[in-house]
């Protein structure tokens, strides 16, 4: 009898907290539940056993290497065609690519790790500073992937760093650590190019060297360098923080989903994590030194309507060590619509998506929570057939 009081009194002291604490879910996040020495996860992280992770079942632990595609080589006149059959290839078939020879400097690589990594070690006092429920904040920390709606929470912190334009944004950004807002503007520099860069051969893969009118609204000018045509774009800087968890296959640390955007670029320390959904399983994307994962997001795949697909991809934990990654998420202005290229569609081929925009996206995850075994928002932006 004494067991079973016992458990049953871990039990009702586990559900009393869970409800206790419940208010600190919305307002504290992961890192600080796990400061107050947490042993058990509460029962807000807890999935439904059918969308945890199964390893065994579904061939999680099986190592995926990622198509790559060589930055200099997409430079060099020479091998151009053949990176850019490398590009289109990994486009097609697997949504994501490992960026190889990117020329950023290691130390502003190291730097922007860095100071994520300290902006997380940061008391709590100081983190919540930039708690907010306001999705278009140009500065937002917070927890989870929706917190305003999830029913189920995911084992992540973040902090969003609106960098368009950076000098309206960069007043809102954490001044602490002291360094952050300059190793930010720095990092977001060096990406940004990038991915200008990328587009300019992402465009020209698809056919379509000469002009992205086709993607921009009506009210769009006429300019016609390819790099120009997004310098005015939107780029989201997301740190993003895991921490050990004592119960690691109970929980995500992001659940299935697709980026919203055009490109993501994405820099993760040396700890596994990221997994894609590849030919019907989920599988472990090998981290490779000095690259970077650039996933193809949902508004690529309307504009290019369909030829090049998003990825389903989600975050597992671990019991050990902590893991901090850095995405760096691209699209065009967040009031510009986004629709099937002119170029790409025909009577053979007509439109499979509806005209989007940033604040689709922004409606459509304030209204409902985030459903973790899809793309949903694409889904919710295809026409019938």
């Amino acid at each position: 009898m004494g067991s079973i009081a016992v458990l049953a009194d871990d039990t009702n002291y586990r559900e009393s907290k869970a409800a206790e604490t419940h208010d600190q879910y919305l307002q504290k996040g992961v890192r600080h539940l796990c400061e107050r020495g947490l042993t058990r996860i509460p029962t807000k992280y807890i999935l439904p056993k059918e969308e945890r992770r199964n390893d065994s079942a579904i061939g999680a632990k099986t190592i995926l290497k990622l198509p790559i595609v060589d930055f200099t080589q997409l430079q060099d006149s020479r091998s151009r065609p053949q990176a850019l059959n490398s590009l289109t290839k990994a486009c097609e078939e697997f949504g994501v690519f490992q960026l190889i020879n990117h020329g950023i400097n290691d130390d502003v690589i190291l730097r922007m790790t860095d100071v994520s990594k300290r902006f997380f070690d940061l008391p709590f006092d100081e983190r919540s500073k930039y708690m907010s429920k306001d999705m278009a904040s140009p500065a937002r920390y917070g927890t989870s992937f929706n917190q305003n709606n999830d029913k189920v929470f995911c084992w992540r912190d973040f902090l969003k760093l609106s960098c368009n334009p950076l000098s309206d944004s960069i007043p809102s950004w954490p001044s602490s650590p002291v360094d952050l807002r300059e190793t930010v503007v720095n990092y977001s520099k060096n990406i940004n190019f990038l991915y200008l860069k990328l587009m300019e051969a992402v465009l020209e893969s698809l056919g379509l060297k000469e002009t992205t009118k086709s993607l921009k609204s009506e009210k769009t000018d006429t300019r016609t360098n390819t790099s120009n045509e997004f310098e005015d774009g939107s780029q989201l800087i997301v740190m993003n923080c895991y921490p050990a968890c004592p119960e690691p296959d109970l929980t995500l640390g992001m659940p299935p989903h697709s980026d919203y955007g055009i490109l993501t670029l994405l820099l993760q320390d040396e700890v596994e994590g990221l997994q894609i959904q590849h030919q019907g399983k989920w599988v472990t994307v090998e981290p490779l030194p000095n690259s970077f994962i650039v996933n193809v997001g949902d508004h690529l795949e309307i504009f290019s309507n369909g030829r090049y697909k998003s990825v389903l991809h989600r975050v597992v934990v671990n019991s050990s060590m902590s893991r901090v990654s850095v995405a760096s998420l691209h699209s065009l202005p967040f009031d510009t619509v986004v629709r099937p290229s002119h170029k790409l569609v025909n009577e053979a081929n007509p439109p499979r998506y509806r005209d989007t925009d940033f604040a689709n996206f922004l409606e459509y995850i304030a209204s409902c929570e985030h459903q973790r075994t899809s793309k949903s928002f694409l889904e919710s932006r295809k026409l019938d057939d």
